[in-house]
């Protein structure tokens, strides 16, 4: 918050508290019937409103250059923010243009290898030592269902397993 805006505030607000004693003073002599000491009291209330609107105008100057100093920051926040994501879109084109012109693992299979359906002689540049037969057969293979003590255990094929609800 604004120096001028803690004080415009608390300015006004002190001014409107002082401003209840002058009226309560002009109250009772009300009452009385005393015009000298109501015009001296009513003088008094107008110079505390008076005051009172001068910090209030003092507050809104004060607001009005918080709002623009908070302007100013969200401006450069979001200037930061956008050349940060400029920096990492850039870092980024940098490493898809590595990936793509450093050392790749690639596939390839020969027309004659596809036209056999042989997949057994699939070359790829990082050897995993897993031929595809092999991952073909794992894929093939029934699901299993294991016991606490970490063995497969066999299933059944003619168990019937019914659900009610």
């Amino acid at each position: 918050m604004h120096t001028k805006t803690m004080e415009g505030l608390a300015g006004a607000s002190m001014n409107m508290k002082l401003l209840n004693t002058p009226f309560r003073v002009y109250k009772d002599a009300e009452r009385r019937g005393d015009t000298a000491v109501m015009e001296r009291a009513m003088g008094y209330v107008g110079e505390f409103a008076d005051q009172a609107e001068d910090y209030q105008k003092k507050a809104e100057k004060g607001m009005e250059e918080d709002a623009k100093e908070a302007g100013e920051k969200a401006k450069t926040e979001q200037e930061n923010a956008i050349q940060k994501r400029k920096e990492q879109r850039e870092e980024m084109e940098k490493r898809i243009a590595e990936s793509r012109n450093g050392d790749t693992d690639t596939v390839s299979i020969n027309e004659s290898e596809k036209a056999d359906g042989k997949t057994d002689s699939v070359q790829t540049g990082a050897d995993n030592g897993i031929s595809a037969e092999e991952t073909a057969d794992a894929i093939k293979m029934k699901p299993v269902i294991y016991t606490k003590t970490g063995e497969a255990s066999k299933s059944e094929s003619g168990t019937n397993i019914s659900v009610s609800v």
